[in-house]
Order: C-alpha cells, then structure tokens, then sequence
C-alpha cells in the first residue's frame, strides 16, 4: 500500500449522504481524529424521527436542508436551511420532520457542560464576523461561522465556506494542528462538479491530493490543507474543527501560514475580532 493511499483509509470517508437515518462515519476510532466524530440525520415521510442520548460529548447540528423540529430536554426549536444549535453533554435529542431534512452532526468529548443555543441562520447573517466574503481573485469565498465565538463551547467550532467558481478557499495554505483538528464535508456540489483536496506537511510534494464530490469528507489531522474548485463551479463545505485542550485551544482564526504566502486578505483576520 503506497503512503497515499494508507493516508486516505483513515482520512477520506465518500458518499456520506445517502443514508436515510442518523449514521455515523468518522470517529476516533475508525479515523485520524483524536476528539472529533461526524454523521448525518437525513429524515424524511417513511423515517421521521430519531431519538438519541449523546453521552459524555457535546453536539452541534447544522441543518442543510429541509426543515424539522429539534427538542433538547423540554424545549423544541423549528429548524430550516442552515440554522444550528449548540447541545450540551448529557442531553437527551429528538429530531422530528413532517417533509424532509438533512442535518450534519458533529460532536466532541468534553469535561464540562456549555449552555444549550440555537442559532438562527438569518441572525447569523447579520454580524459581520460570522458571515463574511473574502479573498482576493482566484481565491473569493463566502464564510459562514455557525458555532464559533457566539455560542460557549468545549472543543467544537463548525460552519461553511462556498466559493466563487474555479477559486481556492484555505488559501493562503494554513495549519493549526497544535490547537485544533479539523475535516470538511462537501456539499451543495451536483455532478459533474468536483474539487482537489490537497492536506500536506512536505510543502514541496505534497503526501495527500484527492478529489471529491458531494457527500465526501476529509480529514486534517495536521498539516496545511488548501483546496481548489473546477473552472465554472463552485466548492462548497462544511467545516468542523475540534480543540485539543478544551476550551483554551477552542480558538478560530489562529493558524500558521505556509512560509512564502502573504495572510493579508485571508480572512482569517476578520474571523477574530
């Protein structure tokens, strides 16, 4: 087996959305990641519901499309396109839908207990340091900071990032791997679209460049991690990150820059104000 392809069976997992159900696909045990698992909850008419006790891990869940009903404990919230929610250990969850919906849960180990926040994707879109475009040509792209520095947290941070046709987006090439791991999960990209995926420490030949499509995800346990969208479309995906000391390291925004490339006009700067 070349490094290549060892590196993917723990770091590349494909075709996360669809399965009907709540599944999960990355976890410490099956993956790179040391704190940080992902699945999915895709509802509809024949399965509408599913119930769970997250245990000793905090969740976030970030609705992707489609609406539904989340209850923590005795309070529901109504659900649609891109609204999130912060839910603390040691919480009881349901998910109801009467349509549809598609909900990325991601979720983290912790000691301690955070508040329980909903976040509604239209408040979102008013504060300037959750939602921002940035880049310059060849680089524009649109963030959006779901669980970040508005919601108190152990370990977890998550958003989205979509950007503009043929662009790269975590550019300049960055990495964070003494405070955080991370992965994204594609989506919003219909075939024929695809993206190149690069994660690398050996800056001059990089150890992993893979291609992916909707549903994929791919795993950052260290190194820099830039990618790059075909010509006319779009790259679009979540991202999820995870602190390594719960909540000292639980910061976005610090990172160290590849050497040889300019931060300014990364973004990375707006996201810590």
């Amino acid at each position: 087996m070349s490094s290549q392809e060892s590196a993917m069976a723990k770091m590349v997992f494909r075709k996360t959305h669809r399965q009907v159900g709540r599944h999960f696909f990355v976890t410490p045990a099956n993956s790179t990641n040391r704190h940080l698992s992902y699945g999915r909850i895709i509802l509809n008419r024949e399965t509408p519901g599913a119930s769970f006790d997250n245990g000793n891990h905090e969740t976030g869940l970030i609705c992707l499309s489609g609406s539904a009903t989340v209850t923590v404990a005795d309070t529901s919230f109504s659900f649609g396109q891109y609204d999130s929610i912060y839910i603390p250990r040691d919480s009881q969850i349901e998910v109801q839908t009467s349509s549809n919906v598609d909900f990325a849960e991601f979720s983290c180990d912790v000691e301690h207990r955070y508040p329980l926040q909903f976040v509604a994707y239209a408040d979102l879109e008013k504060d300037p340091a959750l939602k921002f475009s940035t880049g310059k040509p060849g680089q524009a792209r649109h963030l959006n900071i779901c669980l970040g520095k508005n919601v108190q947290a152990g370990r977890l941070l998550a958003g989205f990032t979509i950007s503009e046709p043929g662009n790269w987006t975590s550019w300049p090439p960055h990495e964070h791997a003494k405070m955080l791991e991370e992965m994204y999960v594609y989506i919003n990209m219909p075939a024929p679209g695809f993206a190149l995926q690069m994660v690398y420490n050996d800056t001059d030949y990089p150890e992993l460049v893979v291609p992916v499509r909707e549903g994929d995800a791919v795993l950052m346990p260290s190194g820099y991690h830039p990618n790059v969208a075909i010509p006319g479309h779009t790259i679009a995906f979540l991202w999820a990150m995870a602190a390594h000391r719960e909540k000292e390291d639980r910061q976005f925004g610090v990172v160290n820059i590849q050497p040889g490339f300019n931060q300014s006009g990364s973004g990375l700067e707006a996201s810590r104000k």
